[in-house]
């Protein structure tokens, strides 16, 4: 690909590319979600509906920013990453908890309406591909999908440590070996990279959710008792750090393609 049209497809794209680098700040990033969103709930004493209804206000004021902007900007497209998980937690515990449904069937819900919004989205658009996210319409349903994972992913992590008898450790431990074996198919076998890329998208953040509990949660419930406040000021550091280096990155390479060009 010329100087010129990678610039040009640079800039018709407004998400970050899928690479190593993207999966890490995606993990501390959903996990930040599960400990910042239990900060406000639970440690705040906010409680989970009135949570929800905070964080879904950020995440739509966040959004909004994000399908106005025309380039991509990496700390604006990381706060509506964030955004959704902290919306995430608090919306699934909302359902699980307060309503009384369960992880299960909450996690089954999730399942079918995520589900839902990917067939709507491939018959809409025709692809599922990230790097055709060209318009506003692929990326309304980019946002929606993601914040659909980000719910499920904190039903299916409180399952997994709660339910399943695993605990935090268990299910963290559970998780990375999925998503170990989904990174292995996406190099050894011919399995859609796009499933694959949703299937890892979906499983980060029940990882995030199990790591998250595991670093909160007391040490007589199986926790390392690092609390919601000391766990999101790490995380949220490392999050800020990784943000940094990518706008700068990002910013260099500009440059060099307008030299180039």
């Amino acid at each position: 690909m010329s100087a010129s049209a990678l610039n040009q497809s640079t800039a018709l794209s407004k998400l970050p590319q899928i690479t190593l680098f993207f999966w890490i700040m995606k993990i501390c990033a959903t996990t930040l979600g599960e400990t910042a969103g239990d900060l406000l709930s639970m440690t705040l004493n906010v409680g989970y509906a009135i949570s929800s209804m905070i964080l879904i206000t950020v995440f739509l004021v966040t959004l909004v920013t994000q399908l106005a902007s025309k380039a991509y900007n990496p700390v604006l497209y990381w706060t509506v990453i964030l955004s959704t998980s902290t919306a995430g937690t608090t919306m699934s515990d909302y359902m699980d908890r307060t309503l009384g449904l369960g992880y299960a069937k909450g996690s089954m819900l999730l399942v079918c309406l995520l589900m839902l919004v990917l067939a709507v989205w491939r018959i809409t658009e025709k692809t599922l591909a990230v790097t055709d996210v060209k318009s506003l319409r692929a990326e309304s349903f980019y946002w929606l999908a993601i914040l659909l994972s980000n719910t499920l992913g904190t039903a299916l992590g409180d399952f997994l440590a709660d339910d399943s008898g695993l605990g935090f450790a268990g299910g963290a431990l559970l998780i990375s070996g999925t998503i170990a074996v989904v990174a292995l198919a996406k190099f050894y076998t011919q399995i859609s990279p796009i499933l694959l890329f949703w299937m890892a998208f979906i499983l980060t953040r029940p990882l995030g959710a199990t790591v998250g509990d595991l670093l909160t949660k007391p040490m007589v419930k199986g926790g390392l008792g690092f609390g919601t406040i000391g766990s999101s000021i790490v995380l949220l550091s490392i999050l800020v750090c990784l943000v940094l280096y990518t706008t700068s990155t990002l910013r260099k390479n500009a440059t060099l393609l307008g030299e180039i060009k």
